[in-house]
């Protein structure tokens, strides 16, 4: 049996983005006591979200581990684990998959503060395509440099899914997870849920599991934007809510998780946030109107959900330096209408206290360039298990939303306000 300490364990969140890992690891038991991110937009979000957490605003190039722990609480303290999902463009399968890409050497600057910080425990997240062609050698590069330094990594790496961890959204995701000799390597998490009609895959113990939550479950509470004019102009509103499922009832914080030891958030469960509106033409909603759910929209390519089933992969499109690119979204299952940053949310395990960017531009780059929660969450109950950590509440007051400002920067005004902090 392990010995079974009674403070909560400590991480750092490199390439943190708006916080998704960093959410998922504080819901299974973690303090994330300090994340890294270079794009200001991101980091104002993170700082709203998470006040009792350091938000270093700076490329992870030009950082060392001494600077993450003088500018955070940690300080002297051991960190039990460091955590990562830097940016994948340059392995997805959706681009061009270019060896050179200059954003590729960013996992190994990952390794070097990984080895500066000395945590106990890691977690690198990417896209599936860092195992394959060319890019594979840069990924066993990596595995033998960490354990030329004395990590053990497993090499037998796995690819998650949403799906299987209670998200209903097709996300996968590659995910290497190495730790200090002396510990145990922790075995991936076992699925949780399941596609209707599915197998699990051999590697995981057969065992009856509940369907993931399908779209309708996940966002049919929600209040239609369309009938709030206020939602033109603002991205928020006070709103009246349906009938809601399991699903629904948890992130709207009405009932929680016997395993979530997150830390309380105090918020008005009546504003609908995030929400602002999409004008469409006619000729565009009669066309979305005209779309078979599960399929994509003949012109726009634009996917339409089906309420039964689950949603497909939400993409972040590209930041302002490549092109300001916005990636297609959904239509509305029911509605003419693409869906808002609070659906997207919805289908991404975000609980609706989150907030993101005001602008539908920032609002879903945040969405798609994150790891769900839930999925997060999965990985770290195995980090804990592995630490011989019982995770607890934090015995702490209700936090409150920060200063909205901070969702309203634009790039200017959040760079000039990161630039004083440094």
């Amino acid at each position: 049996m392990p010995s079974y300490r009674k403070k909560r364990p400590i991480a750092v969140d490199l390439f943190a983005g708006a916080g998704g890992m960093t959410l998922g690891f504080e819901q299974a038991g973690f303090d994330v006591l300090a994340s890294v991110e270079i794009d200001p937009i991101h980091c104002a979000t993170h700082e709203f979200n998470f006040p009792l957490c350091s938000i270093l605003c700076k490329d992870v190039a030009q950082l060392t581990g001494a600077e993450i722990r003088t500018k955070s609480a940690i300080g002297r303290r051991e960190i039990d684990v460091v955590i990562s999902g830097s940016p994948c463009q340059g392995f997805s399968m959706m681009g061009k998959r270019d060896v050179s890409d200059p954003r590729n050497s960013l996992i190994f600057h990952f390794q070097r503060l990984v080895l500066e910080l000395k945590p106990k425990f890691f977690v690198m997240e990417n896209v599936p395509g860092i195992a394959s062609g060319k890019h594979k050698e840069l990924l066993n590069l990596l595995i033998s440099s960490f354990q030329a330094k004395g990590y053990q990594v497993e090499e037998n790496y796995q690819v998650l899914n949403a799906v299987n961890y209670g998200v209903p959204q097709a996300r996968k995701r590659l995910f290497l997870i190495g730790c200090k000799k002396g510990y145990d390597l922790p075995t991936y998490p076992q699925p949780t849920t399941v596609l209707p009609k599915t197998k699990i895959p051999k590697r995981y113990k057969k065992v009856d599991l509940p369907a993931v939550p399908t779209v309708w479950e996940a966002i049919g509470d929600l209040p239609e934007v369309e009938k709030y004019s206020e939602l033109l102009h603002r991205d928020w509103v006070t709103a009246e809510y349906g009938n809601y499922s399991d699903y629904g009832s948890i992130l709207r914080g009405i009932d929680d998780l016997d395993d979530d030891y997150s830390y309380d958030r105090q918020y008005d469960r009546q504003i609908l946030s995030c929400s602002l509106r999409t004008k469409h033409s006619l000729e565009c909603m009669e066309r979305f109107q005209a779309a078979k759910p599960g399929e994509k929209e003949p012109i726009s390519r634009f996917y339409k959900l089906h309420p039964d089933g689950v949603c497909n992969t939400l993409r972040a499109g590209t930041d302002r330096a490549r092109g300001a690119y916005t990636s297609p979204r959904p239509i509305h299952p029911i509605v003419p209408r693409c869906i808002t940053v609070r659906e997207a949310a919805r289908l991404h395990s975000y609980p609706d206290w989150f907030r993101f960017h005001v602008t539908k531009w920032h609002g879903f780059r945040q969405v798609g360039n994150s790891v769900p929660p839930l999925l997060a969450k999965a990985v770290a109950a195995q980090i804990i298990g592995a630490l011989g950590v019982k995770p607890t509440k934090p015995n702490f007051q209700k936090l409150t939303w920060g200063d909205d400002s901070l969702l309203k920067l634009n790039w200017s005004e959040a760079e000039q306000y990161y630039l004083k902090s440094l």
